[in-house]
């Protein structure tokens, strides 16, 4: 399993900013990561859904999780 960084960003006149970011310590990819970011997103602001603050996500590989 790897770690991964989901960073969510609003879009404005083409010009993404970051809002958001989360580090996922264990997923079995990508996809995962981004799923898991998503819903912990929601969770902490208390929103129904994750897009009413970003536009975009991105997600990078940070290591290894142990």
């Amino acid at each position: 399993m790897a770690a991964f960084r989901v960073i969510f960003s609003r879009v404005v006149l083409g010009v993404p900013f970051p809002v958001a970011f989360l580090d996922v310590r264990r997923a079995r990819d990508p996809e995962r990561a981004i799923r898991a970011a998503e819903l912990r997103l929601m969770r902490r602001i208390g929103l129904a859904d994750w897009r009413e603050r970003a536009d975009t996500v991105e997600v990078e590989a940070v290591g290894r999780a142990s």
